[in-house]
């Protein structure tokens, strides 16, 4: 059974760092983990993604360079270590698996099939 759950959320300053782990259990074939994140109100927003077996990873518009994600196969985790977070970051990310994943489809929401709870991210100004 695919399980994914996140952690490492938290409330951070403007211009601090966090880094959250999504650790996934079940996974097996060609897969993608993807972050995505919805604040109050919004749509669900991709963030990143990294293909398992290559690494390859994808970036939502205008986080690359401030967000990064890498993953440790021996761990089953991945990873998105975000700096410079400001206050529009606020938001639950979630982490999800996409099964066979092509590149135009990283960052869309209908791909991803199994999801985590979530963990809240909040950055205070």
């Amino acid at each position: 059974q695919v399980q994914l759950i996140e952690s490492g959320g938290g409330l951070v300053q403007t211009g601090g760092s966090l880094r959250l782990s999504c650790t996934a259990s079940g996974l097996t074939g060609s897969y993608a983990v993807g972050w995505f994140r919805q604040a109050p109100g919004k749509e669900r927003e991709f963030v990143a993604a990294i293909r398992w077996q290559t690494g390859a990873t994808h970036y939502g518009d205008s986080l690359k360079g401030r967000f990064a994600m890498t993953r440790d196969r021996a761990k089953n985790t991945v990873y998105l270590q975000m700096n410079g977070l400001k206050p529009e970051d606020t938001a639950v990310y979630y982490c999800a698996r996409q099964l066979n994943p092509i590149s135009s489809t990283m960052h869309a929401r209908y791909r991803y099939d199994f999801w985590g709870q979530g963990t809240q991210v909040t950055v205070s100004s």
